[in-house]
């Protein structure tokens, strides 16, 4: 009888280099650019001496272009304003929240505005607003009720926010998106 051995997957190796660096470049010419470096096309031999004359690394920019563009300059320190450059860049990426109302088909007035005030408060705030009406059980026949009621929402809410999404019926659930608008 055999025995089965599992099949056990081998992690991942990550690129180390993104980029092809000195001896890894497989062009024979380059153009180069860069700092205090005659800008032109050159062997990948002469390129890479003059890197090694400066004491810097001779790095492949651009490897699609005809000839691939490479440059002169410290790879460590070119990597690490690379992940500072990604960071700050992230840091700006604007994080979009959404907060929910929920309504009933039959909502009272009363409680209607104080769902209402909740949501102009959402929208001030930034947030997307997803309000929707929930039909439970039988209810489902007050479907124009809940469309009705969204309607009315919106409409109250037009100087905070505009209807990114109108009234939809998904299952038991009439959803809208209102988002909130920008500031000038």
């Amino acid at each position: 009888m055999a025995i089965r051995r599992r099949f056990k997957p081998q992690p991942r190796r990550e690129n180390k280099n993104p980029h092809n660096i000195n001896n890894k470049i497989l062009a024979s010419e380059v153009r180069l650019v860069g700092d205090n470096v005659e800008m032109g096309v050159y062997p990948i031999r002469q390129a890479l001496s003059k890197a090694e004359e400066m004491g810097l690394d001779l790095v492949e920019i651009s490897p699609n272009a005809e000839p691939p563009v490479c440059k002169i300059i410290d790879y460590k320190k070119f990597l690490y304003e690379q992940k500072k450059r990604e960071k700050v860049m992230k840091a700006k990426a604007t994080k979009v929240i959404v907060k929910e109302i929920r309504f009933g088909p039959n909502t009272d007035d009363h409680d209607y505005d104080f769902k209402k005030k909740h949501a102009e408060k959402f929208l001030k705030e930034g947030a997307k607003l997803k309000a929707y009406v929930f039909f439970k059980g039988r209810s489902i026949v007050y479907k124009d009720k809940g469309e009705i009621l969204l309607l009315r929402l919106a409409q109250d809410l037009e100087e905070y926010g505009k209807v990114e999404q109108m009234p939809r019926l998904e299952g038991k659930r009439m959803t809208m998106f209102i988002a909130p608008k920008t500031k000038k």
